[in-house]
């Protein structure tokens, strides 16, 4: 192996010859800063695992470490860059590998930088990079491939061995980077939930800039979570490239391969069901029938293609046996999936039903990238719901999300309304825009710690709840009863 693995090394590794990277774009991922540290100034002895769908960048950003580390002077000796996705490497002992390189390129001092790109595809990955951890302390390993089965490996080990960095689908702002579109002056907000202590003023000045970006913004919800697609002019071309990476090189082969999938058409059938569904609760039973197969097929699948990072399960919101039978919701991995796969193209702004749950999806894509988060969703009484219940910086902020021209408050903030006053939140607000139209904006911010059990000001608990209702356009009913 070692013969023919040598001309193919040496490809993977131009800077030996001291040839530049090729085609490395000069913008960067957010998640850059965070690898960028565990390569230079590692905070702990642990690999690197980047993980996340097909397509996002994972490559570029090891590559644009490795540039970096080169223009820092580390010798290019002791960098090496492999891809396991290469027929000649599937079967590779990576010891192997090593050792073909040490004969093409003798090491120099200082550490050894091993980037491994697709490292799902070696068996039993996970106990060899616990082995190099272990024993070889001076070699800074950075991997990438599908999170799930490697980090289970590791939790059965008992102690960690690698640092975990989840590479998401592009965001808003990093498709107007990729695009290389200027920005509008939108004023700097320091966390999400700084956004609740916006005054009115504020908030007008945050929709006024980005008014100019809904055109982009819809752009980016048919094509814009994939650097690939994001750059391709044609929404309809765009959507086939995306469609023909998720079922011929996801579900067909890389799933294939990995776990021995055989009922690929059963898998497909579920995966186009959860494009019609997105953001569905999930009803294993119902989906069974509908499909025609078995309730522990149905949940391997679901297990399958949240392991290939195509979908993601939102719990529900609660604790202890509030929530022991509710049901789980299940979103896609980023907002252009759908419309991808069902062949919507540009036909997905006709539909207002499509359009909002595209950009419900979006909302959630964006949640997820901020560390350390949780997200669930939260349903109470009478169907009454609310999207997405964010806990971070050790506050709760419900999220109810909405894009579309008519807002009623009373109606489209029941949930809202439930969720809040028996849990006595602060600052409860509702922010209305148009779809087309973001500098129409209101806001009315809502006390609602005015119904603490001690009172408000002039009146007393229920007094205070009344008040809340009140301004949201409600009667003092069951609601404020029940709260």
């Amino acid at each position: 192996m070692k013969e023919e693995a040598l001309p193919i090394l040496s490809k993977f590794n131009p800077w030996w010859q001291g040839k530049p990277i090729e085609d490395l774009p000069s913008w960067k991922r957010a998640k850059y800063e965070e690898l960028k540290l565990w390569v230079f100034n590692p905070p702990s002895k642990r690999a690197v695992l980047l993980s996340g769908p097909r397509q996002v960048g994972k490559t570029t950003l090891i590559l644009q470490a490795i540039e970096e580390l080169l223009d820092q002077g580390i010798s290019p000796k002791n960098i090496l860059y492999i891809s396991f996705d290469h027929p000649l490497f599937r079967a590779a002992n990576p010891d192997d590998i090593l050792e073909a390189w040490r004969e093409l390129e003798t090491k120099d001092e200082g550490p050894e930088y091993l980037f491994l790109d697709e490292a799902h595809f070696v068996t039993d990955f996970g106990t060899w990079v616990k082995h190099q951890v272990d024993f070889f302390k001076k070699r800074r390993i950075i991997f990438t491939g599908s999170a799930t089965p490697l980090i289970e490996a590791d939790q059965e080990s008992g102690v960690g061995r690698w640092h975990s960095i989840r590479i998401s689908t592009l965001s808003f702002h990093e498709y107007l980077k990729i695009k290389k579109l200027s920005f509008p002056h939108i004023p700097k907000v320091s966390s999400f939930s700084s956004l609740l202590e916006c005054t009115k003023g504020e908030l007008h000045k945050l929709s006024e800039g980005a008014s100019e970006l809904v055109g982009y913004f819809h752009e980016y919800l048919t094509k814009g979570g994939f650097p690939q697609t994001a750059l391709v002019d044609s929404v309809t071309q765009a959507q086939r490239l995306l469609r023909e990476d998720i079922i011929d090189k996801v579900l067909k082969r890389d799933l294939t391969t990995l776990f021995g999938v055989r009922r690929v058409l059963e898998l497909e059938q579920t995966f186009i069901y959860l494009c019609m569904h997105d953001g569905g609760l999930y009803d294993p039973v119902n989906l069974s029938k509908s499909l025609g197969v078995s309730k522990p097929t149905i949940q391997n699948f679901i297990d399958l293609l949240e392991c290939a990072h195509l979908v993601q399960r939102v719990p529900p919101f609660g604790y202890g046996k509030e929530i022991i039978r509710a049901r789980q919701k299940i979103y896609l991995a980023d907002p252009s999936i759908a419309p991808s796969i069902l062949l919507k193209g540009k036909t997905l702004f006709e539909d207002p039903k499509a359009i909002s749950q595209a950009v419900e999806t979006a909302i959630l894509s964006h949640l997820e990238t901020l560390d350390p988060i949780k997200v669930s969703y939260w349903k109470g009484d009478k169907d009454k719901e609310v999207d997405f219940i964010f806990e971070a910086e050790g506050k709760v902020i419900p999220i109810e999300v909405k894009y579309q021209s008519q807002i009623k408050p009373k109606l489209h903030t029941e949930g809202l309304v439930q969720f809040c006053i028996p849990k006595r939140l602060q600052n409860l607000r509702f922010c209305q825009s148009e779809r087309a139209k973001f500098n129409s904006l209101e806001a009315a911010p809502i006390q609602v710690n005015s119904c603490d059990a001690e009172g408000v000001k002039g009146g007393d608990a229920h007094e205070g709840k009344s008040q809340v209702l009140k301004s949201f356009g409600y009667k003092d009913n069951g609601i404020t009863k029940q709260a």
